[in-house]
């Protein structure tokens, strides 16, 4: 419950807050690359129910996308001001709205499309068994995913052999041992990481 609270209220803040931010990415996507100025995709959420992730935009339109295609390591088709979004992960900002209607939490096992799941199902079984977070310490520690990806000879193969089961270990870790105090130094880890780069 106080995970939740903590939720709603930080989320609600943080939207408020950035609005004019918000607003003002909206307005620089559509300028750069017309079209829709949020990028909506399914992903696995809570006990492996699918939802609608929110993010802005950062490539040229593509209608395979929301279906789950991976695009990984394929930096062709990132807009410009896409590349400064990534960045500065400020394209995760819309994720506030799914924290505030309840799909994800400020902190979590960040969510996956259906086809990585079906990948390791019994891993995730057990990682979706709580809500889906924005950031965690696997996020933290693979913020430069892009990069990794990009230099693999298979980026595809690369991401399923190493990255992943590095990231399902991470996350069981995280559900055998969070806690709210954890979850704060989870969010100022994440900040710090933000401004550093």
């Amino acid at each position: 419950m106080l995970k939740r609270a903590f939720d709603i209220l930080f989320s609600l803040i943080g939207t408020i807050i950035f609005f004019p931010i918000f607003l003002s990415i909206a307005i620089i996507i559509y300028i750069d690359n017309p079209g829709s100025v949020l990028f909506r995709q399914k992903r696995m959420g809570l006990n492996q129910h699918p939802f609608t992730l929110l993010k802005f935009r950062t490539m040229t339109v593509n209608s395979t996308s929301s279906n789950g295609s991976f695009d990984v390591g394929d930096q062709s088709r990132v807009t410009r001001f896409g590349r400064i979004l990534r960045k500065t992960k400020l394209d995760e900002l819309p994720q506030l709205i799914n924290v505030l209607i309840g799909d994800m939490s400020l902190v979590g096992p960040r969510p996956e499309v259906k086809k990585w799941v079906d990948e390791y199902p019994l891993q995730w079984k057990y990682v979706l068994s709580v809500k889906p977070g924005i950031t965690d310490n696997a996020a933290i520690l693979f913020r430069n995913e892009e990069e990794l990806l990009a230099s693999a000879a298979h980026p595809e193969t690369y991401y399923k052999e190493h990255i992943l089961p590095q990231k399902l270990a991470m996350y069981a870790e995280y559900i055998n041992n969070h806690s709210f105090t954890d979850d704060l130094v989870i969010i100022i880890k994440t900040i710090h990481s933000v401004f550093k780069n």
